[in-house]
């Protein structure tokens, strides 16, 4: 029978935990992609009593509301993605007409519309969430959550009701949080929360950042019609990123429309009758009906009472944890982005599953972080695995062989859209072997998804040339990159300020 207590009532019960006994096997603060992928998990793997909290649905996350779902289905990855095929139809229905589709001269487009689907979307996927927990025999709680000890958790429920409960093992798995610049008239901007869910569709927008946020709602925007400048403070968006793919991506971008800034910044927001009024670094000035602030997040640890119970953090307020996602009290345990490592979704899953496999599986598995695929979903996407020529270049002991292919895509041939696709192979010269892989183009992340398993299998480059290409496709080019673009001294270590 799960203890209870409340803290400001009269309600006092035996502390079990002092006897052996806890209320949970395990309990998850935060029921995200990862927490969630965790909790059920561990009930596979043997833990027979689970319990997880997470914070009331709203589309709009602050400290004190959330949703079953997390970033990803409720405010992130899937939204987004929703978004980007409504945009992307715009550039689509003008190619459709060197396609013999005889369209209306001018294509109307609801907003509004596309915003309701988009929000029935992510409720349907909460209820999918909160079943699947339910299915697993994990027991939800709405409610904060944070830390009181080594094995407790106190959860305050939506009317003010604290409940403490004890658990052997406990798991934040909270997230992160968008971060905003603190300039004058910060409170003017936007994050990426309500960029999802704005009533009005802008016909002006501002974006500060250089990241994957920052360049998709670029694309989203501009696809619908919008006027968008996207201002950023290095050479060329998408830092960590390939150089050469970033700057195919910021040729698209301009191609699309978008007016790009490089090296300039936001010092200043007011509020005007014709909209919001944006200062930059540079003195220039426009107007704008919306300013988005991707300018990266934060782990979402500030309110768990970590420093109480001794959890270290880091200065950002990271939680560190070691190769099995243990913190510094053996008890406790991180997954996903709330510990900054590698803040992707499927990674918080990995990291999930290799959790309840060392706690409760009885089968101690690390976290594996190589040949990671990820993809940027501006229009088109960027989509890459393993290492950018810049890094093989830095780890290398030997030349690095570098193959690339530009093409226009058999479908621009008809459309007339001037955009070339890019692929891009590094390669060891001494072993042959394919460090890593990029691609800007239709379709890159279904097409990176495939490569992606090449790679983890340490596939050669005489293995990509021996293997027979589907035709007509985009694909058949990784296998058919025969000639070398570059050859390059491993021993020099180039320095990017890009």
């Amino acid at each position: 029978m799960a203890r209870k207590m409340l803290i400001d009532g009269e309600l006092s019960q035996t502390n079990e935990a002092e006897e052996g006994h806890f209320d949970f096997d395990l309990f998850v603060i935060g029921a995200g992609s990862g927490g969630v992928r965790a909790s059920r998990f561990s009930t596979n793997f043997g833990a027979k009593k689970v319990g997880i909290c997470e914070l009331p649905f709203h589309p709009i996350s602050s400290e004190v509301i959330g949703g079953v779902g997390g970033t990803c289905v409720i405010r992130g990855c899937v939204p987004k993605k929703i978004l980007v095929y409504g945009a992307s139809f715009g550039g689509e229905l003008e190619d459709a007409r060197n396609y013999g589709w005889e369209l209306k001269e001018n294509l109307d487009f609801n907003w509004k519309k596309l915003l309701k689907k988009k929000t029935d979307e992510i409720l349907r996927l909460n209820g999918i969430y909160k079943r699947l927990l339910s299915n697993a025999g994990v027991k939800l709680y709405e409610g904060e959550g944070r830390v009181v000890g080594p094995n407790e958790v106190e959860v305050t429920q939506l009317d003010g009701t604290k409940l403490r409960y004890s658990a052997k093992h406990i798991l934040i798995a909270t997230g992160s949080r968008a971060h905003s610049p603190a300039i004058p008239g910060q409170e003017l901007a936007i994050t990426s929360d309500e960029a999802l869910s704005l009533e009005e569709m802008p016909k002006r927008a501002v974006v500060l950042g250089g990241g994957y946020i920052a360049v998709e709602f670029a694309s989203i925007w501009r696809g619908m019609g919008a006027s968008v400048d996207l201002f950023f403070r290095k050479e060329l968006p998408l830092r960590g990123f390939d150089d050469e793919m970033r700057a195919v991506v910021a040729r698209n971008l301009e191609g699309r429309g978008i007016n790009m800034h490089p090296r300039k910044n936001l010092t200043e927001l007011i509020k005007t009758e014709d909209g919001i009024k944006v200062r930059t670094d540079h003195g220039e000035e426009l107007v704008a009906d919306v300013v988005l602030f991707a300018t990266g997040r934060i782990p979402n640890s500030k309110r768990l009472n970590l420093e109480a119970v001794g959890v270290e953090v880091d200065k950002m307020g990271a939680i560190k944890v070691n190769e099995h996602s243990q913190t510094n009290i053996p008890s406790i345990w991180a997954i996903g982005d709330v510990t900054n490592r590698m803040n992707l979704t499927p990674v918080a899953l990995m990291e999930g599953t290799c959790f309840a496999k060392t706690v409760f599986g009885g089968e101690p598995t690390k976290p594996d972080y190589d040949h990671i695929p990820c993809a940027v979903f501006s229009i088109p996407p960027l989509s890459v695995v393993g290492l950018s020529e810049e890094q093989a270049i830095e780890q290398a002991t030997g030349d690095i062989l570098v193959f690339t292919s530009s093409f226009n895509p058999m479908r621009n041939t008809i459309s007339g859209r001037q955009e070339k696709t890019v692929m891009k192979l590094v390669v060891d010269a001494d072993t042959d072997k394919v460090l890593g892989a990029s691609m800007c183009g239709p379709d890159a992340p279904e097409i990176m998804q495939g490569i992606a398993i090449a790679l983890k299998c340490g596939a050669t480059k005489a293995q990509f040339d021996s293997t027979v290409g589907i035709h007509p496709s985009a694909a058949e080019e990784f296998v058919t990159m025969r000639s070398v673009s570059r050859r390059v001294d491993g021993a020099k270590k180039p320095k990017t300020s890009m």
